[in-house]
């Protein structure tokens, strides 16, 4: 291609079109170009493509509890984990998911990490990828009942249940998970080590999120869709005012208003 004769704005949206494979000759028939404007060019676009052989490597160290598994013979493994177990009302969510072998998603990360935007449009494709999902949550009342570890672990099998096929392996984040009968590993931070544990906990956070902004439209005046439940000042001092709403979890009640 003679670049020569093509403006900068030109060569700038050819490259943009082309797919990661096809950049490297390309920008190399375009160092050969004078112009500092397209040398800019060309180190713009080298950088996407370290970038993106950088994501490729995370993912690849993200993935190694399922690979190990893999080279084990395990065909499904389902990553499960959970979203809302320090908030002050709203229901517990979890999600289980099982991705096909060695799955590229990039971006996929730990769903604390990830802005609110980048969860929501990473919960389609993994939606998209996954061979099976499940998404279970366990209510207010319920956490109160059992408290909250107990609710968040039943919130996980009931995800691992609603999967469509079933794993013969689970990761898990955090600790061990009681009444999960079938074999599994818990790893600590698992959210951020496994790239399964890492789907789940955008799924659940996602599905969590969009129950609680409907809830803001019930109860306004606590700002839920601002802080999601989370104990913010602003929570705290719109508790102390309106006093609690039937979404709140009573036993986490204690320290703000001296009762349970």
């Amino acid at each position: 291609m003679d670049y020569a004769k093509m403006k900068v704005k030109e060569i700038d949206a050819y490259f943009d079109s082309l797919e990661i494979g096809e950049l490297s000759g390309v920008l190399d028939d375009a160092h050969r170009d004078a112009r500092s404007s397209v040398q800019k060019l060309v180190v713009k676009y080298r950088k996407r493509i370290q970038k993106h052989f950088d994501e490729i490597e995370r993912i690849r160290c993200l993935s190694k509890y399922e690979n190990t598994l893999y080279q084990r013979g395990i065909s499904y493994i389902a990553g499960v984990d959970e979203a809302g177990r320090g908030p002050l009302a709203g229901p517990v969510f979890a999600a289980a998911v099982v991705l096909p072998p060695h799955t590229f998603i990039e971006g996929i990360n730990d769903s604390k990490k990830l802005s609110e935007k980048k969860r929501e449009e990473l919960y389609d494709i993994i939606i998209e990828k996954a061979v099976s999902y499940g998404i279970a949550s366990v209510s207010e009342r319920e956490i109160d009942s059992m408290n909250i570890r107990n609710a968040a672990h039943k919130a996980m099998i009931e995800a691992v249940r609603a999967l469509k096929v079933q794993p013969n392996h689970v990761l898990v984040d955090g600790d061990a998970v009681k009444g999960l009968t079938m074999p599994y590993t818990a790893i600590v931070n698992g959210d951020g080590l496994s790239i399964s544990i890492a789907a789940a906990s955008i799924l659940a956070k996602v599905a969590r999120d969009r129950v609680v902004k409907k809830l803001d439209e019930v109860y306004p005046q606590y700002g839920f869709g601002k802080h999601k439940g989370y104990g913010t000042q602003a929570h705290v001092e719109a508790i102390r005012t309106y006093g609690i709403c039937p979404v709140h979890r009573r036993s986490f009640m204690t320290k703000i208003l001296g009762h349970r």
